[in-house]
């Protein structure tokens, strides 16, 4: 028995909200749809996007961006860790720029990626990989510090280059922190893509989000609230599993 409550248990606390949202909305009719929908307008709405294909391909854009901006930070930040993580006189070179680009948030770059690269995809790419290569970056060096001495000076006192050690004995240790890094990404990835196609977009969910509001349809715009929500959280059960089946 306790076993099916386990199962169930994270779905009380959202099937208590909408239950209070319908209350609200639905039966005592304490706000105005244009202020919150019901879920029964947002179900509506739901429908009719669903139908007419345009949830579908704003989806399907927004997870583009998503991947594409992901994959280039990881494509940097993942050897780039690897290197100031092994090398201490590269780290201490690059600290203080990474010190000061770090924690300036990404949208903070929308002006100039609009300058730089116009209206559409690539502005989102780009937002995107501010966003994503900071995180990776970080957890890659952490991780490469966090490698066993043990190890790698078993492996040096064997004869290992430095090339042999970093391959055989560093990358193996780095990679449940490159995940934890990804894992990360994904969800500032998500914040960074709905933001950018809410300025320099014309396609997305974040560009769907902001035409809804324009027309004052917030029922459209809670669903794409919503999907947004749901693939963050689809890509933290992903990641989850990986850690807990395969690392931990």
């Amino acid at each position: 028995m306790n076993k099916y409550n386990n199962k169930f248990t994270p779905f009380i606390l959202p099937i208590i909200i909408i239950l209070f949202w319908y209350l609200i909305t639905g039966v005592l009719h304490l706000a105005s749809p244009y202020v919150l929908p019901s879920p029964v307008d947002v179900c509506i709405s739901a429908w009719n996007i669903i139908v007419s294909g345009k949830l579908l391909t704003n989806t399907l854009d927004t997870l583009f961006k998503v991947f594409a901006g992901l994959i280039l930070a990881s494509i940097i930040a993942i050897p780039l860790g690897i290197l100031l993580g092994w090398y201490s006189k590269l780290e201490d070179i690059c600290t203080f720029v990474i010190s000061v680009l770090r924690p300036i948030p990404p949208v903070a770059w929308i002006p100039f990626s609009i300058l730089w690269f116009g209206i559409g995809t690539v502005p989102a790419v780009f937002i995107i990989f501010m966003g994503c290569v900071f995180p990776i970056l970080v957890y890659t060096i952490d991780g490469v510090k966090r490698t066993d001495k043990v190890l790698v000076e078993s492996a040096q006192t064997l004869g290992a280059s430095d090339w042999d050690v970093l391959r055989t004995v560093v990358v193996p240790s780095v990679v449940p922190y490159v995940v934890s890094g990804l894992k990360v990404g994904i969800g500032i990835a998500l914040m960074c893509t709905i933001s950018a196609e809410m300025i320099g977009s014309s396609s997305g969910l974040g560009h769907m989000i902001l035409i809804a509001t324009n027309l004052f349809d917030t029922g459209t715009t809670v669903v794409g609230m919503l999907v947004i929500g749901l693939i963050g959280l689809i890509f933290d059960g992903i990641f989850n599993y990986i850690q807990n089946r395969i690392f931990w």
